[in-house]
């Protein structure tokens, strides 16, 4: 089977490890283009991947079966707008603009585009990140299929029916690494608080939270039940948990979240229609 051509308009650290992904799992060199106005990206691009890119996002797209619009939320509707003279039927426009709704896409591209969405997070990078996908009615199975490929190639990946979970993901998933290592900062600054060495401290709570990810992964308990079976009743963990309890962890998450929801929803708003 034929790999679908892929251009990527953006070379950054997102669109990189992608291309590492996919080359990973045996996808053509060949297939694969990158444009970035960047001399140093592009070249960067070009020596690790041996990839074809260029400066001209035109040029770069021309007859490709996928285009990711790899690009900052607030350029994706000039580059859009570029692109959309020569977009063929077939056609596919990925946007991975947290934000940028299909919409707003449709109205840079015209009506007749098949359009995903989709939110990555940073672990991508190491081949670990989690991806939420979702297709407007235009997008054909096979089209799916291709994409799912893409971001199953650094990690997990899944569909939404309903578009507003986008913004939903962008909280759950999207931004929830900085959440992971402010909670890595917090502890580890304690940690030295309470008299440990800062690299073994660091390198104990690195372990711990893999360790704990990857026993949630394994398991085939509820969370709420596993997180149960590892605290002891009268033991140090309780008196933690406890603690965090106490201190309202649970409101403290769901501000942060409805946060970050709300956030992802405004930049949509922010952007010319």
């Amino acid at each position: 089977m034929t790999d679908s051509s892929i251009t990527f308009i953006g070379g950054g650290n997102m669109a990189a490890c992608l291309i590492e992904g996919l080359l990973a799992k045996g996808h053509s060199p060949q297939s694969i283009r990158v444009s970035d106005i960047n001399s140093g990206a592009r070249k960067k691009i070009e020596n690790m991947f041996q990839v074809t890119a260029m400066s001209d996002n035109v040029v770069a797209s021309k007859d490709a079966d996928i285009i990711i619009l790899a690009v900052k939320p607030q350029t994706l509707g000039e580059v859009a707008k570029e692109l959309a003279p020569q977009l063929r039927s077939h056609s596919l426009i990925v946007s991975i603009a947290a934000g940028i709704s299909v919409r707003q896409i449709v109205r840079y591209v015209g009506k007749s585009a098949s359009i995903v969405r989709a939110m990555p997070n940073t672990p991508a990078v190491v081949l670990s990140g989690a991806t939420g996908l979702y297709a407007n009615p235009k997008v054909l199975p096979s089209q799916k299929t291709a994409v799912e490929k893409i971001f199953s190639a650094v990690g997990y990946a899944c569909w939404v029916e309903d578009e507003s979970h986008i913004d939903a993901i962008t909280a759950v998933s999207g931004s929830a690494p900085a959440y992971f290592l402010l909670i890595f900062e917090t502890m580890h600054c304690v940690a030295r608080e309470l008299g440990l060495p800062e690299t073994l401290a660091l390198g104990l709570i690195k372990q711990t939270a893999y360790g704990t990810a990857k026993l949630a992964q394994s398991s085939s308990l509820a969370i709420d039940e596993l997180r149960r079976q590892v605290t002891s009743p009268g033991g140090t963990t309780e008196a933690a948990v406890k603690a965090f309890q106490d201190g309202g962890i649970e409101d403290l998450f769901r501000k942060a979240m409805t946060d970050a929801v709300k956030r992802s929803q405004e930049i949509s708003f922010d952007q010319p229609v």
